[in-house]
């Protein structure tokens, strides 16, 4: 579908909001969101240029120190800076051996970040026997696929989250929901040091629609104590991670909760903004997704889009979905590609997470996965494949100067050198090329 009909189909729909409204002057002409999507999306490539990737020097020398001259070297990237994940909630839960096998294989082959559940209730179901066991045998999987993990949510107010045991006592309600956050933080330190500490706290208040126990300790106790609580508990547990306040509202409302979130000193208690990005609804416009981006940016914070989801069916009603379509596959591949690249572009985002990776157990039913129901890749696979491990990804081979020295331009991540000198002598080494560091390397051979 060419770009022009696929806005009209959408202005033509509820989507249209998402596309072509502008306050009071009305709908936008297709011409007009078109236009305005264009500037938006203008200048990707080079923001991408800029932002994600370094200059590279090499310096090749002999044993005594002198330059090496003619020695070829190709630069492999073996793995991205940037984080490119997804929640691996399926991990060990699909009864068929083939399709879970295809799952992981396919998982592993693109991402290099999971998320990993922490819902209390279902962490926790009895009380004082927290599920430890599952969650070492993923990150054992995950660490030995060189995949990064975040743990979610530690504290949230939803039914999910809030356990039938818990007391009606605000005060042990409390004692019991730091206690939970200092343990498991404490306990995986160094195998998981991301964590969603906070899921939603714009949620707390009188119109809370979770009627638990969480969630009136919580009004109680205020959205900024509740979420700074519960900040400082984690940094206490675990210096060294990556706390993060994750929410869906994307609004001032959000905004004005996480500029309070400081210590006596003035210093930030979390790490990086969480945003979610569920379009069930309907796909973000370009538009929407900078404003989102430069909303947040302006807190001086890294962003991390923690959960992503473009579906890629019909949904049948309030609660029912289809099955996913050649149509709304092909819909899913061309806008998550977009959503992705202008992600990307922008210099405060460091991390995506799509949610989910199949359609085979996706919230609410919903075909929002990469891989279709019996593990099958769809064109958003492919796609996102063809970006994260092509064109977003770094092979590069050259000659040292008579000076020894050979310069390239690389994204930010992991590599594999390898070094074959004029006398056919071959060795390789790994080294990483990293945002505001140096990246010179100088390699004397023995």
């Amino acid at each position: 579908m060419k770009r022009r009909d696929f806005v009209a189909t959408l202005l033509g729909t509820t989507v249209a909001g998402a596309i072509g409204y502008l306050g009071t002057r009305g709908r936008w002409s297709v011409d007009e969101a078109i236009a305005q999507e264009e500037q938006v999306l203008s200048g990707v490539k080079e923001r991408i240029e800029q932002h994600r990737k370094g200059e590279v020097t090499l310096v090749v020398q002999a044993p005594n120190g002198k330059p090496l001259p003619n020695v070829e070297l190709t630069l492999t990237q073996t793995r991205h800076e940037f984080l490119f994940g997804c929640n691996i909630f399926r991990w060990g839960r699909i009864p068929d051996p083939k399709r879970e096998e295809l799952y992981l294989e396919r998982f592993a082959a693109i991402f290099n970040y999971a998320t990993l559940p922490f819902y209390w209730a279902g962490y926790e179901w009895e009380r004082g026997k927290p599920n430890h066991e599952y969650i070492d045998r993923v990150v054992d999987w995950c660490q030995q696929h060189g995949i990064t993990c975040k743990g979610h949510p530690l504290v949230w107010d939803s039914p999910a989250s809030s356990p039938r045991w818990l007391p009606d006592d605000f005060a042990e309600i409390e004692r019991l929901s730091t206690q939970r956050v200092r343990e498991i933080v404490k306990r995986f330190a160094g195998r998981i040091d991301i964590w969603d500490v906070v899921n939603e706290p714009t949620h707390l208040g009188p119109y809370n629609p979770n009627k638990t126990k969480m969630a009136a300790w919580g009004a109680h106790l205020g959205a900024v104590a509740y979420t700074a609580l519960h900040l400082k508990v984690a940094r206490e547990a675990n210096p060294k991670a990556i706390l993060l306040v994750n929410d869906y509202r994307i609004d001032e409302a959000y905004l004005k909760i996480l500029q309070q979130l400081k210590d006596e000193q003035g210093r930030w208690l979390f790490d990086a903004v969480g945003i979610q990005s569920h379009m069930h609804g309907g796909v973000w416009s370009p538009q929407r997704t900078w404003q989102v981006c430069e909303r947040f940016a302006q807190l001086g914070l890294p962003l991390h889009f923690t959960e992503t989801t473009i579906v890629s069916g019909p949904r049948v009603d309030r609660e029912r979905w289809g099955e996913t379509t050649p149509e709304g596959e092909e819909r899913q591949a061309e806008e998550t590609v977009r959503f992705y690249t202008l992600l990307f572009s922008h210099p405060a985002v460091q991390a995506i997470t799509w949610w989910d990776f199949s359609d085979d157990g996706a919230w609410m039913g919903a075909p929002a996965g990469w891989l279709r129901r019996d593990m099958s890749p769809k064109p958003v696979y492919e796609r996102m494949l063809e970006l994260i491990k092509g064109e977003w990804w770094t092979k590069a081979s050259g000659k040292t100067d008579s000076k020894g020295v050979w310069r390239t331009r690389a994204y930010y991540g992991d590599y594999e050198l390898t070094i074959r000198t004029p006398d056919g002598r071959v060795s390789k080494q790994k080294l990483s090329v990293r945002k505001g560091a140096d990246n010179s390397f100088k390699i004397r051979l023995t």
